[in-house]
């Protein structure tokens, strides 16, 4: 018999397993939901009460759309972390079929393009009673109207490719449908992005590169949170570790790139003169962008330190990597609730 104590590594190996902890998941939510509600707050896009008097979309209705816009977000990058982990970073079997830890993730982006789903449902509901000033309870006639929105066509958009898409993974077997079902996220992420800041005037040349870039700048993100949450969900193997360190160094460097632009562009860099660095501090707009930046260089140095630290010394002591690995993906999650607070504010 073996009486020799276990080596850190093995330690990490079978609690990291299991996958994700239901204390780190939480602390995903936490992160996101809180960052989203004091954003909104701080920089002047949080849901203000109605002049007394007035009817329209409750407090509740109004707060639902970022809040269900976060949980669409989120259920979109778990999706596609797991899609991608299926194509790119999981082993196959002969013959193209999905591994077993390829499986788990097909099976897991099928629940959560459900939830993806479902909160593109609320956050299309919840979005035509604010734009139309309605409450909910007298949504249903003005259906035409809403219907007309072109956010709200853009959401039901998402919600058809997502359903399907949950139905494509739910079956999904080999890596080839795995290719199909990441092209279904893509399409599916790029619908609501054309009706945001970016797609206000369609025939500015200065909107469509904002746009552009913006779609480019969601997928990058997509890619580098959702296919750190599915590397350390499924799989220990060093060869996807350093496929996705590769990968993660590509879409570092794109979101900052893609990021820059954006921000510049709707600060006003086009015509005001740098709009970064006059309105990122007397804006709330400017200021979510700084804090932003703040975050983005907060994983860059991680990722840096990862790259120097822990992944030599992966063989030896993964729990580095991992613990790391877990700090990234709290900070990751703020930045989408900053990402969503931006989408709200003015």
């Amino acid at each position: 018999m073996n009486n020799a104590p276990p080596r850190e590594g093995d330690s990490v190996e079978s609690a990291a397993s299991a996958g994700l902890t239901g204390r780190l998941m939480l602390g995903i939510v936490a992160s996101g939901i809180v960052v989203l509600v004091v954003a909104l707050l701080a920089a002047g896009g949080a849901p203000k009460p109605l002049p007394g008097g007035l009817a329209g979309a409750s407090m509740p209705v109004s707060w639902a759309v970022p809040v269900l816009r976060l949980i669409a977000d989120a259920a979109a990058v778990a999706c596609g972390g797991a899609v991608l982990a299926a194509v790119l970073l999981l082993k196959a079997d002969d013959g193209g079929k999905l591994g077993k830890q390829g499986l788990r993730a097909a099976q897991d982006a099928a629940v959560a393009a459900g939830v993806w789903a479902v909160a593109s449902i609320g956050g299309l509901i919840a979005t035509a009673s604010v734009i139309l000033g309605v409450p909910l309870a007298h949504l249903s006639s003005h259906a035409e109207l809403a219907g007309s929105l072109d956010q709200v066509r853009a959401l039901a958009v998402a919600v058809a490719l997502t359903a399907v898409l949950a139905v494509v993974l739910s079956g999904c077997r080999t890596v080839a449908t795995a290719r199909v079902a990441l092209v279904l996220t893509a399409a599916a992420l790029v619908g609501p992005l054309l009706t945001g800041h970016g797609a206000i005037e369609r025939t500015n040349a200065w909107s469509v590169l904002a746009t552009g870039s913006l779609v480019v700048h969601v997928f990058a993100a997509v890619a580098w949170i959702g296919g750190l949450g599915a590397l350390v969900r499924y799989t220990r193997d060093h060869a996807a570790i350093d496929t996705f360190s590769r990968l993660a160094l590509v879409c570092a460097v794109t979101i900052g790139a893609t990021g820059l632009l954006t921000a510049e562009i709707h600060l006003g860099g086009r015509e005001d003169g740098w709009g970064l660095l006059t309105q990122w501090v007397t804006t709330g707009y400017g200021a979510l962008v700084f804090a932003k930046a703040v975050a983005f260089a907060v994983l860059v140095a991680i990722g840096w330190w990862h790259r120097r630290a822990t992944l030599p010394a992966l063989a030896d002591r993964p729990a580095l990597f991992y613990r790391l690995a877990a700090v990234e993906l709290l900070v990751m999650a703020g930045t989408v609730g900053l990402a969503v607070a931006l989408s709200r504010t003015p």
